[in-house]
């Protein structure tokens, strides 16, 4: 009896902090999101469900779920997928793995608001590096050629998305039609290391004599590897990776605030900015406290879908 008198006095700050850090500010959002409430007013009013009425009434929000759903439908799958190729071929070098652990995990430990600054510039229409480059392109690249359609007989001034030599390249963060796949392009970027990191844990995790085993059961191919063994022993890391993606991808907005602030047009306007923007640029607290727990369901949604993959044992599907 003493000893768990004991134990409750050594985890109860832990349980006290949990709750007011982490639990409590949930609540408060959700009661606040049935408000009126604004700071700096000394009262406000219930309004019930009229802020997650306007979600589901005005453009704005519904462009704000879909660009946010779009976003992590591109950036889920491509990081994952690149994560889990780098992975398994920095795992079969012989010599250089470790230098390419650390220049694939660089994007991950940099401080992605300072990234995306140097990224406005890579790709500013007038000094960029990118534009510069497909701008030369025009005139000595192959490249150029290949991916405009010269070799299949179209016209070599306009490339295959409609821009090219003569009409310009596109403005990547200041055109609603690729503002979006830019940002996503970023978020790919920095997302992918750190899933090339976790899959490198899972991988050496899955036992030698299984690769073994398969072999002398006739997998010999590197594909029937793959197929028979690594990807079925890799199935709680998939779990884990793509649940955790799915959650930083839906958290985005260093990127979103330096590069586009939602535009243009609200093409990139996610939902992490949007309850920036409503709760603190236009202290909407009401609106932005609503955002923030349907944020939270989605959040809620991909923990549980996690816990009940790992439950089922899913390495041996």
């Amino acid at each position: 009896m003493n000893l768990s008198r004991s134990s409750m006095w050594f985890v109860a700050p832990a349980v006290f902090l949990m709750f007011i850090l982490l639990i409590a500010p949930v609540f408060v959002a959700a009661i606040l999101s049935f408000t009126d409430y604004s700071l700096g007013n000394p009262d406000f009013n219930w309004v019930g469900f009229k802020n997650y009425a306007a979600m589901a009434k005005y453009s704005a929000y519904k462009k704000m779920f879909s660009a946010s759903l779009l976003y992590v439908i591109i950036v889920v799958p491509v990081s994952v997928l690149l994560g889990l190729g780098a992975a398994m071929l920095i795992s079969s070098l012989r010599f250089g793995g470790e230098a390419y652990k650390a220049i694939f995990f660089l994007p991950v430990m940099a401080t992605l608001l300072a990234m995306a600054i140097v990224w406005e510039f890579t790709l500013d229409p007038i000094v960029g590096v990118v534009n510069a480059y497909l701008t030369r392109g025009c005139d000595v690249g192959w490249w150029y050629q290949f991916i405009s359609g010269a070799w299949y007989g179209a016209d070599p001034t306009t490339s295959w998305y409609g821009n090219g030599c003569n009409e310009g390249f596109p403005l990547w963060i200041g055109d609603k039609d690729y503002a979006l796949f830019t940002i996503a392009f970023i978020g790919v970027w920095q997302a992918f290391g750190f899933n090339m990191v976790l899959y490198l844990a899972g991988l050496t995790s899955i036992p030698r004599e299984l690769y073994a085993a398969a072999a002398m059961d006739g997998a010999d191919s590197a594909w029937e590897r793959f197929k028979l063994v690594t990807w079925p022993m890799l199935g709680p890391t998939h779990v884990f990776v793509i649940t955790i993606t799915s959650i930083r991808s839906f958290q985005v907005f260093d990127t979103v605030e330096a590069l586009t602030r939602g535009g243009p047009s609200k093409s990139t306007y996610m939902m992490v900015y949007a309850m920036y923007e409503k709760g603190i640029q236009q202290n909407l607290v009401g609106i932005g406290a609503a955002i923030t727990v349907v944020f939270l369901v989605f959040v809620l949604a991909l923990t549980l879908t996690q816990v009940y993959f790992v439950n089922r044992k899913v390495h041996y599907s």
